[in-house]
């Protein structure tokens, strides 16, 4: 039987975290993926990253919640909902004590997403550009 650092498996349970943060997971799914129990996992996850699974999970929605919040123009519900979290005033709490403000002013410290959108050239050209007409269009309607 091959033997398997145990970093590996809390390697496994850390990229779940990263890859399906916006889902509702929890400390046992985590360690479920690690195939550990929840106290060994939490103990031995805290060990190697420095911090618990569940303030490592918070940290990677307060992250992608504050990229929503600087390149989109959902409303601060519609983000909290997006990254897994269910309660908006618990995200506006964790996101204070993260950030140093609330998600409304980090959000103002920023332009506007809809200066920051960017339409391909190719695409403007496509819809900027003159419609095709026919003959029959140019001349006058034909008597009955």
């Amino acid at each position: 039987m091959l033997f398997v650092a145990p970093e590996r498996h809390l390697l496994r349970a850390k990229d779940l975290a990263d890859r399906r943060y916006f889902e509702p997971l929890s400390v046992d799914d985590l360690a479920r993926a690690a195939g550990l129990s929840r106290a060994h996992f939490s103990r031995e996850f805290r060990r190697a990253f420095g911090e618990s699974p569940h303030a490592y999970l918070l940290t990677r929605r307060l992250e992608r919640a504050a990229a929503l919040l600087r390149a989109t123009d959902h409303s601060v519900a519609e983000i909290c909902m997006s990254v897994g979290l269910v309660s908006v005033g618990s995200f506006t709490t964790s996101f204070t004590r993260h950030y140093g403000c609330s998600p409304t002013v980090y959000r103002a410290r920023f332009p506007p997403a809809s200066l920051l959108a960017s339409v391909p050239a190719c695409v403007v050209h496509e819809y900027t550009r003159p419609q095709p007409r026919t003959f029959r269009e140019d001349s006058a309607p034909a008597a009955p």
